[in-house]
């Protein structure tokens, strides 16, 4: 762990290095978190101390990307909405070319739709080269519209956003369909070093993985999501690599598996929704600047390559931080006493943050 910084207000430490290995990086890094709770850079720490003691270290496996926006018309009644969508699926084509008449990097990958009553939502979905693709798809969206309305007849303008996309939200189709970046991360540690550096079993995190993670989240009601603490190591690297905070709602839902595998422990996080990008808003501050460079996401690379590796190191991130924790918590007190440890003996000064 290196020495902090200040990252507009919230205190920030690069915590690692990390070993990543997949379809989209190898690599070993450093990686930046911004973060009031403290314990978080040690317990993220460990996980990844653990990937720099495997061969491979975090496997991370980009499954897919693209970015949504959804948009509403309505029209006289049911029949008149499925009428449309029949129009709407012969001229994909078509609009694929409105969609390149708005961005050199925009471009459609699919158009889902979902009729209520009289009420018609549409759903597009967009590749976005580096950029995580808010005003990207919502400005194509916008071109989309208004060549519908113009082309297809018997609808009319309900709103731009339809709520089907879905920002911000926790909603199942996002779990199901995927919005921005899905990244599976998996690691596998021998027996050796889940009992000295976890000081556990394969078999008791693969239980508690089990009995908290995902049947108390299904008695909790939960939205195609089953994990410990995704969303801190989320809001931890999106604040230090300038993403839009709010997005660790949907990048929340994910799923974590616990296996144990002859002593051996393999655990994986599934992200399926991870909003990213390493140009557009935020990107121009100089911190967030400084932190990508030393990520290794500015380079000069193919459009959406340095977004996509910036992805598999944020869900290298999140594995290194879940681990952690749920490992810990086979543990009767270990949790409580590191936070006291942490937080009561060693409250981190305005002096140590800018050192």
């Amino acid at each position: 762990m290196t020495t902090a910084t200040e990252t507009a207000g919230v205190p920030m430490r690069w915590v690692g290095p990390i070993r990543v290995s997949g379809n989209v990086t190898t690599t070993e890094t450093h990686v930046p978190l911004a973060t009031y709770e403290s314990p978080l850079w040690p317990s993220v720490g460990r996980g990844a101390k653990i990937s720099m003691l495997t061969e491979r270290g975090v496997v991370c496996t980009l499954v897919d990307e693209r970015m949504t926006r959804s948009v509403l018309v309505e029209a006289e009644d049911a029949q008149a909405a499925y009428a449309a969508t029949q129009q709407l699926d012969l001229r994909f084509q078509d609009l694929c070319k409105v969609v390149r008449t708005c961005s050199r990097y925009a471009e459609l990958v699919a158009v889902r739709h979902e009729i209520a009553a009289n009420l018609l939502f549409i759903r597009f979905e967009f590749s976005t080269g580096d950029a995580s693709g808010h005003n990207m798809a919502t400005l194509a969206a916008d071109a989309l519209l208004t060549h519908i309305l113009q082309t297809i007849p018997g609808i009319s303008y309900s709103s731009i956003s339809g709520n089907y996309c879905t920002d911000k939200k926790a909603t199942a189709i996002n779990g199901i369909l995927g919005r921005g970046k899905n990244v599976v991360s998996e690691l596998l540690i021998p027996r050796a070093l889940v009992e000295s550096r976890l000081h556990t079993t394969a078999e008791k995190v693969a239980k508690l993985n089990v009995r908290k993670n995902l049947i108390g989240t299904l008695l909790a009601g939960g939205i195609r999501s089953a994990n410990a603490h995704f969303a801190n190591m989320l809001l931890g690297f999106y604040l230090a690599t300038g993403q839009d905070a709010a997005n660790i709602v949907e990048g929340s839902q994910g799923l974590t598996v616990a296996e144990d595998r002859d002593g051996d422990l393999y655990f994986s996080c599934t992200l399926p929704n991870l909003i990213v990008g390493t140009v557009g808003n935020g990107k121009g501050i100089p911190f967030v600047e400084e932190n990508l460079v030393r990520l290794g996401c500015r380079e000069e690379r193919e459009p959406g390559e340095n977004a996509r590796r910036l992805a598999v190191l944020c869900a290298a991130t999140v594995l290194c931080g879940e681990l952690s924790l749920l490992a810990a918590q086979t543990n009767p007190g270990e949790l409580m006493r590191a936070h006291v440890h942490l937080e009561r003996s060693h409250t981190t000064t305005a002096a140590e943050v800018r050192a």
